[in-house]
């Protein structure tokens, strides 16, 4: 028995445990880095063999001159052979968005790699080309998961960054997504709270609707958007020994300042405006440091006169926006029709 000991001694000390350790991470980071890559190269080759399974069925119909009224047939009997055949996959409503994939991206080269045919089949649900080639360019810039796909667009995401440009920054998102370059790019209205799951006749204080976006702060990051880091609740402010409470504090990482955020239960009035106007000020000389810009306020409240946030803004030099809040999903018909207006126009 000594002698076995003896033999296998020297052996549990040549296992160095940082180094074990170091070595589990570096094959736990290939493991993951190679499934990540066949993940991606299954994702583009079956990207790859709908499109052209699409391309087949559209140049079938064309070149058969296959009617309107034909055409579900054609899907209908290709449906029950691929299955019988192939197996699970063909149903019709998959061919026809294989079919509807070819005909919204004729050119190949225009599928994004980064993107699963889970994000195209939300994305083929888009009303129009400029809706469809945002969600698109945004899927790519941020890495948004399927669901984080659904939820915007749900949430109309488009729709509220298009109504608050002019018809050329229509096109440049829609072209290009939303780079975040100045304070106005990082402003939504409304912003849409859906995902606090506030029934729509509960009445809810300012506080409880703070405490739930805390309680939600992950999806709460996930509507503000792109670069904001959460950095405290209720943060006092003491002026000529006089307390003042911002309810949320954010640091915004690519325009390198903060942003404060006042939320209001009902419609927002001048001394909501007033308020945060002070806060601004205070951050500026108070709070930032070399590297920062200056701070950016918003004013987040259920209504807003327009009218009255006009004259009370102008000849403010700081960075203040005043948006709405909605607890609940906004009506699509109304900013689709809000929308064709204003590109009308």
């Amino acid at each position: 028995m000594w002698n076995h000991l003896q033999n296998s001694s020297p052996m549990t000390r040549i296992i160095n445990p940082k180094e074990y350790k170091n070595l589990k991470q570096e094959i736990g980071s290939l493991l993951q880095k190679g499934r990540e890559q066949a993940g991606r190269a299954v994702n583009s080759i079956l990207l790859n063999t709908y499109w052209h399974i699409g391309k087949h069925i559209v140049e079938y119909e064309q070149k058969g001159d296959v009617k309107a009224e034909y055409g579900s047939e054609l899907i209908n009997q290709l449906s029950k052979d691929l299955t019988i055949e192939f197996g699970k996959g063909f149903s019709r409503s998959n061919l026809f968005q294989i079919r509807l994939l070819y005909l919204t991206f004729p050119k190949i080269q225009t599928l994004s790699g980064q993107l699963s045919w889970s994000h195209y089949i939300e994305i083929l649900k888009a009303d129009n080309e400029l809706e469809i080639n945002f969600y698109v360019k945004q899927c790519e810039k941020e890495n948004w998961s399927v669901r984080e796909l659904k939820r915007q667009m749900k949430s109309m995401l488009f729709h509220r960054l298009a109504l608050s440009k002019d018809k050329q920054g229509i096109m440049e998102i829609a072209n290009q997504g939303i780079d975040i370059l100045q304070p106005q790019d990082v402003i939504k209205d409304p912003y849409i709270f859906e995902f606090l799951n506030i029934p729509i006749k509960q009445q809810i204080l300012e506080g409880e609707l703070e405490e739930k976006l805390i309680q939600n702060l992950e999806q709460f990051l996930l509507e503000l958007g792109k670069g904001f880091a959460f950095i405290s609740r209720q943060y006092n402010i003491t002026i000529a020994n006089r307390h003042f409470f911002v309810d949320l504090v954010f640091y915004h990482r690519i325009l390198k300042c903060f942003v404060l955020i006042d939320l209001k239960r009902g419609e927002i009035n001048h001394q909501d405006i007033g308020q945060m106007n002070l806060y601004l000020n205070y951050f500026n000389k108070e709070e930032n440091v070399e590297d920062d810009n200056p701070p950016i306020g918003i004013v987040l409240g259920a209504y807003k006169d327009h009218i009255l946030v006009e004259y009370a803004t102008e000849n403010i030099s700081n960075q203040l926006f005043v948006s709405k809040y909605q607890l609940h999903l906004p009506d699509r018909k109304l900013l689709k029709q809000e929308l064709e207006k204003l590109l009308q126009e």
